[in-house]
């Protein structure tokens, strides 16, 4: 983990008061948070909390209802289209499950962001690919298709995609999903590692506590639309809050409560018995 991370240096991504919702319901409210060059940064929580949603604000994809997002010292709010085009180029993407193109080989599927946003030779391209794949541990896999790869496989020829324009930011949808113990952990390794070599910034939303505790430098919490914990590692397998506790432990019963609301059992029994 990257412990050189000085907090006072400026940070590569900063969220002040950000408030988001579809239509009328609201979704994220009052969210403060900071990323640095350097962390790996995982944003945790149960399902429906928000999580994807300011994963998606930070990448440009949505804009805040309120507040401010910022990336690389930019407010994303203010920008017009072509400048944010041009800032989510220095942006990596890993869809959940992959997401490769189905119809291309995995060469032509990392080679896809060089050819979409650059103008280098395809000789340079070839080379780059190449890197990339290596990277992976997949330059023997360049020639083929999605559909021969097994699920890790796949998901570390995405990854080899997501950082071919060598990044400042990269953003992880559920990266862990599906994954077998093994291809969990090499993911684990590259995301970190390749963070690391790139000297960027990663931020992943998961719902693995185990191996995301193992790689991250901090952790955001979110429920109910709000950043309800924040800390590092440590702190956070520490943490006494109630919440925490139970998604960090997998508790089944707690603020998240085991049962489903209902009526007392003693008038369910007066209705049978009448």
């Amino acid at each position: 983990m990257n412990s050189s991370v000085s907090s006072s240096s400026a940070a590569l991504v900063r969220l002040e008061q950000v408030r988001f919702a579809y239509g009328e319901r609201e979704v994220l409210r009052g969210i403060d948070l900071e990323i640095h060059r350097g962390q790996v940064v995982a944003i945790m929580g149960g399902s429906g909390s928000g999580k994807t949603t300011l994963l998606r604000l930070i990448g440009g994809q949505l804009r805040a209802r309120s507040g401010r997002v910022e990336v690389a010292g930019q407010d994303l709010g203010g920008l017009p289209h072509s400048a944010l085009y041009a800032l989510r180029r220095r942006m990596g993407m890993l869809f959940q499950f992959g997401a490769l193109f189905t119809d291309s080989n995995v060469f032509d599927n990392v080679a896809f962001p060089l050819r979409e946003h650059t103008d280098l030779p395809e000789t340079l391209i070839r080379d780059l690919v190449l890197m990339k794949l290596q990277a992976v541990g997949l330059r023997g896999a360049a020639a083929l298709m999605p559909a021969e790869l097994s699920g890790g496989m796949a998901r570390r020829v995405a990854l080899a995609r997501a950082v071919a324009l060598d990044p400042m930011l990269v953003l992880y949808d559920e990266p862990f999903a599906g994954l077998d113990p093994i291809s969990l952990g090499i993911i684990g390794q590259l995301i970190r590692r390749l963070n690391d070599a790139l000297g960027a910034a990663s931020v992943m939303v998961t719902h693995d506590v185990h191996a995301s505790l193992e790689l991250v430098d901090y952790v955001y919490f979110v429920s109910a639309g709000g950043i309800v914990a924040r800390g590092t590692p440590d702190e956070i397998r520490a943490s006494t809050d109630p919440y925490v506790h139970q998604f960090v432990y997998a508790e089944a019963d707690g603020p998240v409560p085991f049962h489903y609301p209902a009526a007392p059992i003693a008038s369910l029994l007066d209705k049978v018995s009448a």
